[in-house]
């Protein structure tokens, strides 16, 4: 199976093996359990995914009908939809040659196409945790036969609040399953988790060291940035010489909105990509996105966590990261499989505290972030900008003017007045409102609704006592 699922990749253009996978895929083979640790954008969906397909019996097989049939055989957990889909998509791609039925299920979509095709039958599933256990408590999806169980991006679906399930998840599969759970960072609650749920599980290590995180074919900037002054800047590096398509990366949803926003109205083909937005809107955007139908997808840290899109040449951190982790997981945008990239990240002011200590975790050069405007010529230098450019590619709508509504009956006009004031005179009563204009005097001419009105409204006579009361 394993020479199929080689052809397979290699009909996709995927030739060049990976530190992770050349690593890890002897043990994993053998059903040990495993850590691997590895840079983001290095490999590890087919670290683990050719030893799950391999150990995986494909309905074609002679071997099947000793099989539980339409059983899943391999569960795959992802902390997010869109990295769901990635790896699902990736999965199909390599076993396009043997048969196995590849269902991804996640939030946000109805029930019935996930229900229908797991009562048909699947081989492994992809799923997020929230759904798994929907399905799991539905009994419609029965987790009792897996023989492998993987965990991506561990570390992530730990910040995200994942680890109640994720624990529920492990208790509905087999004590005798392959567990193999993979991670950029390993902070202490993924080691816990592995001491609980595996059994002697080897640990892998792609990189040296923690510090060397980050990706040596990114080059990092960091520019001490005026809040006010970033969307100029966004739009100038959209075009330097190397620009191809950008995620920029906000703190909320509301900002990423408004950054999404100005950038569109500069010329830029832009969308947002946060959690209120609906999933099929989200989908949309990403489809857009690798498609090249745009060009710069404004992220929240949870709505874009294990995005994979080919051609991301920049990352643009447009407000400090929180920590190292999420530093780390940003600028993994840029620079995959093997691909240069660019990461800049905006520090405000109040964030040089902050900053300073992401770049000691990660040993970094920049303590000193260098102050940088829209027109500062290092940041032309730096950047590969032209002399002259400027931040946007169209010019700026002009404000609308308002114009008066001319449909507004008088009686509108007036009621919007001050109220009316009421004088005497001559031993007549009449009114005039602050534009000069009198209205008829009290008498037998008068209609009955317009003495009403006077009779509650305040009277004064020509002397110091007030009118009698028609």
């Amino acid at each position: 199976m394993l020479p199929e699922i080689c052809d397979a990749l290699e009909r996709a253009g995927i030739t060049t093996p990976f530190a992770i996978q050349e690593m890890t895929l002897s043990v994993a083979l053998l059903g040990t359990d495993l850590i691997g640790q590895a840079r983001t954008g290095t490999g590890k969906t087919l670290a683990f995914g050719i030893p799950v397909m391999q150990r995986s019996v494909a309905p074609k097989d002679p071997a099947y009908a000793d099989m539980p049939q339409g059983k899943p055989q391999a569960l795959i957990v992802a902390p997010t939809r869109e990295l769901a889909l990635q790896v699902s998509n990736d999965l199909h791609l390599a076993s396009k040659d043997l048969g196995l039925r590849v269902l991804t299920v996640y939030g946000g979509v109805g029930y019935d196409t996930q229900l229908d095709a797991l009562k048909s039958g699947v081989d492994i599933v992809v799923g997020t945790p929230g759904r798994l256990i929907d399905l799991a408590n539905r009994r419609a999806l029965d987790l009792s036969h897996v023989h492998a169980l993987v965990l991506d991006e561990a570390d992530e679906m730990l910040d995200l609040g994942f680890l109640p399930d994720v624990e529920r998840i492990l208790r509905m599969t087999p004590e005798t399953r392959q567990t193999m759970l993979f991670s950029a960072t390993m902070p202490s609650a993924i080691v816990s988790l592995a001491r609980i749920h595996m059994r002697h599980p080897m640990n892998i290590r792609a990189e040296s060291s923690y510090e060397n995180a980050t990706v040596p074919a990114t080059a990092q900037f960091i520019y001490q940035v005026h809040d006010l002054d970033k969307p100029e800047i966004i739009g100038r590096l959209l075009q330097a010489e190397d620009a191809d398509k950008f995620i920029v990366f906000t703190r909320t949803k509301r900002q990423a909105q408004r950054v999404a926003d100005d950038l569109a109205e500069r010329g830029f083909s832009t969308s947002p990509l946060h959690g209120d937005m609906a999933q099929v809107a989200r989908e949309k955007a990403l489809t857009r996105f690798r498609e090249d139908k745009l060009r710069v997808l404004v992220a929240t840290d949870v709505a874009a966590r294990g995005i994979d899109v080919a051609g991301v040449s920049h990352v643009i951190n447009y407000s400090c990261p929180e920590d190292d982790k999420t530093y780390v997981h940003r600028i993994g945008r840029t620079g995959r499989a093997g691909a240069t990239g660019t990461a800049i990240t905006f520090v405000d002011w109040a964030d040089l505290h902050r900053w300073k200590m992401i770049n000691k975790t990660l040993d970094l050069p920049f303590d000193e972030p260098l102050e940088t405007y829209s027109t500062s010529e290092h940041l032309f230098h730096d950047q590969g900008i032209a002399p002259g450019t400027r931040g946007r590619i169209v010019d700026a709508k002009p404000a609308e003017k308002r114009e008066p509504r001319e449909d507004r009956a008088p009686r509108e006009r007036n009621a919007n007045r001050n109220r009316s004031r009421t004088r005497t005179r001559s031993g007549e009563t009449v009114t005039a409102d602050e534009g000069g204009e009198q209205q008829a005097p009290s008498g037998e001419g008068a209609s009955p609704s317009s003495n009403r009105n006077r009779n509650r409204r305040r009277r004064r006579s020509s002397g110091s006592k007030p009118a009698a009361a028609e």
